[in-house]
């Protein structure tokens, strides 16, 4: 539900204000975000079904899961603040801080599942590059 929420908010201004905006050379093409971001939400699902499964009546799996739900939130946050305020340096105060708490959700998740930890490797790597990304455009656009 983030996901699409998020997808909204993005697809308001993707071929407008965000075409219109200078972007730093390692700019991926812009069809390739949604197969990424599908697969990466895919593997999320994943993840903390995984950790679900293991009964929410634990207190660890417990936290774990209240983790994953706030930096979900967080997430979505990014596309409304970047994409429908058209905030780029909101957005990187927003990515840093869904950044911390990716670790921190990894962290909880290591207590649970090893397998669940790992399937969130591959969104913390794609979040660190779309923070290089956002500062990116901030550099070539407002400075």
């Amino acid at each position: 539900m983030v996901g699409f929420l998020a997808g909204q908010a993005t697809q308001t201004s993707v071929n407008t204000w965000y075409a219109s905006l200078k972007k730093p050379f390692f700019n991926p093409p812009n069809w390739l975000f949604a197969p990424i971001w599908t697969l990466l939400y895919l593997m999320m699902g994943i993840a903390v079904g995984r950790v679900w499964n293991y009964g929410i009546h634990h207190r660890w799996v417990k936290t774990a899961i209240y983790h994953f739900g706030f930096q979900l939130l967080v997430n979505g946050l990014w596309s409304l603040v970047f994409f429908g305020l058209k905030n780029p340096i909101g957005a990187m105060v927003v990515i840093l801080i869904l950044f911390f708490l990716i670790i921190r959700t990894i962290q909880q998740f290591r207590t649970v599942d090893l397998l669940a930890t790992r399937l969130l490797y591959p969104y913390l790597i794609w979040v660190c590059f779309a923070t290089f990304l956002n500062l990116g455009i901030i550099f070539l656009n407002f400075f």
